[in-house]
């Protein structure tokens, strides 16, 4: 008899790491979700949320090809906290009827939903488990400028545009504190999956 895999939400501000831990996770065995990746398919022409954004900021957010420019779109909502909310309500319809379309097909006994806006949009209610990953704002930044290629501006715009951490941890299953090494990091995932893959042979127990 197979039973619903356990579902797992993974969240955390940028350049936390929560990417790290899902591609983690993904290695032991989870089937991992981007619902962020999600989030920007569904923006694609002709998908579901097209319309409404181009709606809600007019076509000065396309670039010459017709598609949303992720970047000028993402100039004008983190600097707006307003424009911010505006394009969540466009996009998070849409994103979560994916989702969980995706969640229905896995074949795999952990589903793991990663999104920075897991908790904001209500993906999390219902799951087995909420962790979050957390990080000092000084790395948060430092990664930016050296992963992305941001400016130290830019990226302490884009850290300090976000809630706080505090907010995410209050309703946290389990937290991981990304401040050290991978390897120690790593340890961390591998204790919870033990312990999540334990309820998945033994009733929940």
């Amino acid at each position: 008899m197979i039973e619903r895999p356990i579902l797992i939400g993974l969240t955390g501000n940028i350049a936390t790491g929560k990417s790290v831990v899902a591609q983690m996770l993904s290695e032991l065995g989870a089937r991992v979700i981007d619902a962020d990746k999600v989030a920007h398919e569904v923006m694609a022409p002709g998908a579901p949320a097209y319309d409404a954004v181009v709606d809600a900021f007019g076509p000065a957010v396309l670039a010459p090809d017709g598609t949303i420019d992720r970047g000028k779109l993402g100039g004008i909502v983190f600097r707006d906290p307003t424009a911010l909310q505006r394009l969540e309500a466009a996009v998070h319809p849409a994103t979560i009827a994916e989702v969980t379309l995706r969640i229905l097909q896995a074949t795999e006994p952990v589903v793991v939903v990663e999104a920075i806006k897991l908790i904001e949009a209500g993906l999390h209610r219902g799951y087995d488990a909420l962790w979050v990953v957390t990080a000092p704002r000084r790395l948060q930044i430092e990664r930016l400028v050296n992963e992305r290629g941001l400016t130290e501006e830019d990226a302490a715009l884009r850290v300090d545009a976000q809630p706080p951490q505090e907010e995410k941890v209050a309703v946290a299953d389990l937290v991981l504190v990304n401040d050290g090494s991978l390897e120690a990091l790593r340890e961390n995932v591998r204790a919870a999956w033990s312990k999540i893959r334990g309820k998945t042979g033994d009733g929940g127990k």
